[in-house]
């Protein structure tokens, strides 16, 4: 829920121009989403009404909310848009489903708090224990924000970054599940010192933080993020 009020509010923002303030809310998204699984097992919350909400929550925020930050101007701006939208939504919704027979003999369902569509878990033939398929739209968005900051909003750059997470998005290549929270030490630190950065950083420093761990994830996920690494 909380996930999806900052979702909100950062559209409300951005049709009122405040970008910057978008941002910010879209980085706290960003830090919700990666906490909202650890939380609902840890209290034995998972339910399929919490797994739907979950999803909806995620295409308001890195979806729809996103979307906005491309600043749309003209026809081809709108058409960027509606295109970032959709590939979300396609990530959502069918492309982490029905791909069990591609993973060899070993593929099969994991239980737990696996969300539809976003949070469906497989076994992988190299014994990385949860995998999606597609790359994960928060860190799509979390590359984009982080961009916006960077670049004072430079809109030719996030064309571009907003077309190469597009395919990234739509490419079905497989991103490890990794639940930061429940992960190695290190990963917790790079989590906690997200918050710090939220919090305390400088909107330069906060950026690039967030754009190196983005594109980390983004370009080198199973070097850097499974849960062997």
């Amino acid at each position: 829920m909380a996930n999806l009020i900052m979702g909100l509010s950062s559209i409300l923002c951005s049709l009122n121009r405040h970008y910057h303030h978008s941002c910010w809310l879209l980085l706290v998204s960003f830090l919700l989403d990666l906490a909202d699984g650890a939380v609902a097992r840890q209290l034995n919350a998972c339910s399929a009404l919490g797994a739907k909400m979950d999803d909806f929550a995620d295409f308001t925020s890195f979806g729809l909310a996103t979307a906005l930050l491309l600043q749309t101007q003209g026809v081809l701006d709108g058409l960027l848009a509606i295109a970032y939208v959709l590939a979300v939504f396609a990530r959502l919704c069918f492309f982490s489903s029905g791909e069990l027979g591609a993973l060899g003999s070993g593929g099969t369902s994991q239980g737990g708090c696996a969300l539809f569509g976003t949070r469906l878990s497989v076994s992988h033939p190299t014994e990385i224990p949860f995998t999606y398929r597609g790359l994960p739209c928060p860190y799509a968005s979390s590359l984009l924000v982080s961009i916006f900051l960077l670049t004072g909003g430079n809109v030719m750059l996030l064309r571009v970054a907003a077309i190469v997470t597009i395919l990234f998005m739509v490419d079905r290549g497989f991103y490890p599940h990794d639940k930061v929270l429940e992960s190695q030490l290190w990963k917790k630190v790079i989590y906690a010192g997200g918050i710090l950065a939220v919090l305390l950083l400088p909107t330069t420093v906060t950026s690039i933080y967030y754009l190196a761990w983005s594109t980390s994830y983004i370009f080198s996920p199973f070097a850097i993020w499974s849960c062997k690494a």
